[in-house]
């Protein structure tokens, strides 16, 4: 699966974009601030109806606009996909797939897959559990379609739960009844959510540590462990444990919400002992484990998006990560870079198809041209100046 084109209107800081991509390698040139993440930014939109950045959309709207607007042509197994992506300031966000608007957004994760790896990716090691559960469940959700189902009734459930529990006062005593209806809809759907978890992380493990080992050459041993309260216990039995806890608390405090997994370097904890460019490392070894998981699950290839990723790692680490990536079995990658040279030499070396823009501030751009440079096609993309931060 690849995109062909894409056409943006008010997304962000572009105010008028339309370009054209190559199937294999489209390298995002340009200063800080100029809209290489906002781009990749858009393509994210298109997969899950939402920006990776800015969970509230009318913030997504280019500065003094009414609306954005973002299109894209795909060929997904041989098919033609369209999507449409829009929103009015005062309205309604559409999506569109082939012309038909979709009922619930979430009907259409999965449909194209994609993997995004960013510089701030490396807060999945270092800050709370809550980033890590994201991933994991970014994984399975582009597969399992019952999985974001029962993980969306999960949290409702969790949502009311919580409610009610803080409702509880000297007017407004305690229902146990109403708390067990609550109990029992959590259980329905943990053992579920925990089981997906776990087959996942058992299946990932493996080509984690494949990937780890290419990029660094096997200089450290890294490895990932799933903690659930669910190992031992079923989710029935852990509330009717922590009830009076949670009574005192007001919240729910125990269940497949408070899941977490474990990154370890060489049998220390990450977070702890590893140096910033074995993070980037451990993070783009997960993401293309990821890719690969995904890929070999639904035989589609996810899009691979690497922002900003060569700053911490070493030039060993970055030439294995070219290398690896120039393989067949890797669709379409979109890199971004603020250095104009080194992903064009780098590049040089592989016998990829790419396609290269140099981003600029202060124009707009229709369809720009690609001129072929030795193995690359070159375009120089002008933009407008960001209103905001890449």
């Amino acid at each position: 699966m690849y995109l062909k084109d894409i056409s943006i209107i008010n997304f962000k800081n572009f105010e008028h974009f339309e370009g054209e991509f190559s199937s294999r390698f489209n390298c995002l040139l340009g200063n800080n601030g100029v809209g290489k993440t906002n781009l990749m930014d858009a393509v994210y939109y298109m997969s899950f109806t939402k920006s990776h950045f800015n969970a509230i959309d009318r913030h997504n709207i280019c500065h003094n606009a009414d609306m954005f607007v973002i299109q894209g042509n795909y060929l997904r197994k041989q098919d033609a996909v369209k999507m449409h992506c829009g929103l009015k300031r005062h309205g309604k966000k559409q999506i569109k797939c082939n012309g038909k608007a979709y009922e619930k957004f979430s009907e259409h994760i999965g449909l194209l897959p994609l993997v995004f790896i960013t510089p701030s990716d490396t807060d999945m090691i270092k800050m709370g559990s809550e980033l890590r559960r994201k991933y994991i469940d970014g994984v399975i959700s582009q597969y399992d379609k019952t999985y974001l189902k029962q993980l969306l009734k999960y949290n409702r459930a969790l949502d009311q739960r919580n409610a009610l529990l803080k409702s509880i006062n000297p007017n407004n005593p305690y229902d146990e009844d109403a708390l067990l209806i609550w109990d029992e809809r959590l259980h329905q759907t943990a053992s579920y959510i925990y089981q997906e978890r776990q087959k996942a992380v058992d299946a990932l493990l493996p080509i984690f540590n494949h990937y780890y080992s290419r990029i660094s050459e096997n200089r450290e041993q890294v490895s990932i462990s799933y903690k659930s309260k669910l190992h031992t216990k079923s989710m029935k039995e852990l509330l009717s444990d922590s009830r009076k806890r949670d009574l005192l608390l007001q919240h729910t405090g125990v269940g497949i919400h408070r899941d977490d997994l474990d990154f370890e370097l060489n049998g220390h904890p990450l977070k702890r002992t590893g140096s910033q460019g074995q993070e980037k490392s451990l993070i783009i070894a997960l993401k293309l484990a990821q890719f690969e998981f995904i890929y070999k699950t639904t035989d589609v290839r996810p899009i691979l998006l690497l922002d900003d990723i060569f700053d911490k790692l070493d030039a060993l680490r970055i030439k294995q990560l070219i290398n690896l990536l120039s393989d067949d079995k890797y669709g379409q990658v979109f890199f971004s870079d603020t250095s104009e040279t080194r992903l064009p030499d780098l590049l040089k070396q592989v016998e990829v198809d790419v396609r290269i823009f140099n981003i600029k501030a202060d124009a707009n751009y229709e369809k720009p041209n690609a001129d072929s440079v030795d193995n690359s096609n070159n375009s120089d993309v002008e933009q407008p100046d960001a209103e905001r931060s890449e």
